[in-house]
């Protein structure tokens, strides 16, 4: 359910490419929505409000931004602008619900936790290793297990919203989860940029010649600070929506997946590096709780 976490690092690439230019400008061009409220002259709640007015607008802007996309980009950049904007079209809803005293602000900073977290996804593998760079380091489509979660993540806030408003209305809880979230996606991030070129959304198994072990940065504080980083986004999320059964699913979830993720993957590691890995093993923990990894008969 989870990407690789690589811990070694070849070259660097650091400028944005077609690609990344193209995803960045529909990014920003579906976040746009947020300013529709100030080009209608009215507040936020209009877009969500019973009328015509408010749908007819997000209709029209939907329609006008899709239709720039089409004009300004051939197919192959197309398919990447038109993902990008629809994730910057959901980052700009979530702030429009975020700012407004709706029932659902806080679903709000979902909104854009989560489109944020897929975007940058995306944008980092553009620039540390556009050579992997495909459709999939959106991670839209990531997995049926990733999708249901989400899926399963929005029905249990909805039916608890309608049954138990109050318990939606917790928000220091939501600012807990909100910090928890904004840390694992920077803590992910920083993985990905520090293992450079060599971070890839597929679990490698074969050694390059340009492989380093890399033990620097955030690597010096957890051996797998990518894994670290998504366990905590994704139960930040649940704990953000006030969500008790997805929270103790999603931590007992992960906690499983990344145990057994974690020891396949160190058994490649200690045959890239061997004895250096091994050494590193010993002094830097794996950086999520009771995770060891391999276990390794001396």
């Amino acid at each position: 359910m989870m990407a690789a976490d690589a811990a070694a690092a070849g070259p660097r690439r650091g400028r944005l490419g077609r690609e990344a230019r193209a995803s960045l400008s529909a990014f920003l061009l579906g976040a746009s929505v947020a300013a529709l409220p100030v080009a209608l002259g009215s507040s936020p709640a209009v877009l969500a409000a019973p009328g015509l007015r408010g749908r007819l607008a997000l209709a029209l802007h939907v329609a006008g931004v899709n239709a720039a996309l089409l004009l300004l980009y051939p197919r192959p950049l197309y398919k990447i602008a038109v993902r990008a904007c629809f994730l910057g079209f959901a980052f700009g809803c979530g702030l429009l619900l975020s700012t407004g005293r709706s029932a659902w602000r806080h679903f709000g900073w979902y909104m854009c936790s989560l489109s944020l977290f897929h975007y940058s996804e995306y944008l980092v593998t553009a620039i540390n290793n556009p050579r992997s760079l495909s459709l999939d380091s959106f991670l839209l489509n990531h997995s049926f297990e990733y999708n249901l979660a989400a899926l399963s993540s929005w029905v249990e806030f909805t039916l608890e919203k309608l049954l138990f408003p109050e318990l939606k209305q917790i928000t220091w809880l939501s600012t807990v989860g909100l910090l928890m979230v904004i840390f694992g996606d920077c803590l992910r991030k920083a993985a990905m940029l520090t293992a450079g070129s060599n971070f890839n959304h597929i679990v490698q198994n074969e050694k390059s010649d340009t492989h380093t072990l890399v033990t620097r940065g955030v690597y010096g504080w957890f051996r797998h600070p990518s894994y670290v980083g998504w366990f905590y986004w994704s139960i930040g999320t649940q704990v953000l929506l006030c969500n008790p059964i997805c929270m103790v699913g999603y931590a007992l979830v992960s906690w499983r997946f990344f145990r057994e993720r974690i020891e396949e993957e160190e058994i490649t590691l200690i045959h890239f590096f061997g004895e250096e890995y091994l050494e590193y093993k010993r002094k830097v923990p794996s950086g999520l709780p009771f995770i060891k990894g391999v276990k390794v008969e001396l």
